[in-house]
């Protein structure tokens, strides 16, 4: 099934369009909301809240790339969800290790949209597998040994090219005069 065919059955309001998402792109962010939350319940909740979302959201937005559009939605609500269930608790999973990892390399003030095309451009610059496997700990919040059995990698490769990824992406912002 072709994006634009779903989005334009969103913009007629029919139907169709949530069932051929959900066939589509169902599986996937299914995945996605579950790195994070890692409670089946929770997870189909953020699922039914994508599809929502994604019916109030188009129109007045078409988004390029529907996927993509979908799984930021559904990462949000992932998070925005995780943050409840955890707000008096450590917890674990993921999301505490993907920060504490990142916390050294991002601060408060780099939440800011103008560091986005910093990101992106450092992003582009990586070799395919390392940008990857960024995005697969980062966006996505796979664990290292999910990440090293889809590339069929060490765990201690994964976390060395992650270490070293990081590291880059901090000089690359101190490089642009982000205070890190």
């Amino acid at each position: 099934m072709d994006d634009q065919v779903i989005i334009d059955w969103y913009w007629e309001r029919s139907e169709y369009a949530i069932v051929a998402t959900k066939k589509k792109y169902g599986s996937y962010c299914h995945r996605v909301s579950y790195n994070i939350l890692q409670n089946r319940e929770d997870t189909e909740e953020c699922l039914n809240d994508l599809y929502m979302k994604a019916w109030e959201s188009i129109p007045p937005t078409r988004p390029l790339r529907l996927g993509a559009y979908l799984t930021k939605i559904v990462r949000n609500l992932a998070l925005q969800r995780y943050k409840k269930n955890h707000a008096k608790k450590r917890g674990s999973g993921e999301v505490p290790l993907v920060y504490e990892e990142l916390e050294h390399v991002l601060t408060e003030s780099m939440k800011d949209e103008d560091l986005v095309d910093v990101l992106n451009e450092f992003l582009a610059n990586l070799p395919r597998l390392t940008r990857v496997m960024f995005m697969q700990r980062y966006f996505y919040l796979h664990s290292i040994q999910e990440i090293a059995t889809t590339h069929e990698l060490g765990e201690s490769h994964v976390k060395m090219t992650l270490k070293r990824t990081r590291d880059a992406l901090q000089r690359a912002l101190e490089a642009e005069g982000v205070r890190v």
